[in-house]
């Protein structure tokens, strides 16, 4: 059974920092291409940040230069490095893992959610 298991969440002020982790098992991690997705009150679902298992990265243009994602394959987790956090970086944060094994797999966190504000 798979399982994304999201910590690190919480409150913070703006310009404050958190690092979000997602505890994978159950699934061969190194296949998967790990992704952060975030969803506000009222709006779509958006992909945040997301890593290839070979470590290549791509990042939402409005996190760029403030959030870093990376992988541990070692501990099947991953991770989002988040910086000089906004009031709008503001959402509930999902991991998400996207992979082929035995047919395309699509996995996601409960979430975690993230509060920016003094």
């Amino acid at each position: 059974q798979v399982q994304l298991v999201e910590s690190g969440g919480g409150l913070v002020q703006p310009g404050g920092s958190l690092r979000l982790s997602c505890a994978t098992s159950g699934m061969a991690f190194r296949r998967y291409t790990m992704g952060w997705y975030r969803q506000a009150p009222g709006k779509q679902r958006e992909l945040v940040a997301d890593i290839t298992g070979g470590g290549s990265t791509n990042y939402l243009d409005s996190v760029k230069g403030r959030f870093t994602i990376s992988r541990d394959n070692a501990k099947n987790t991953a991770y989002l490095q988040m910086n000089s956090l906004k009031p709008e970086d503001t959402a509930v944060y999902y991991c998400n893992a996207k992979g082929y094994q035995l047919g395309p797999r699509d996995y996601w966190g409960q979430g975690t959610q993230v509060t920016v504000s003094s």
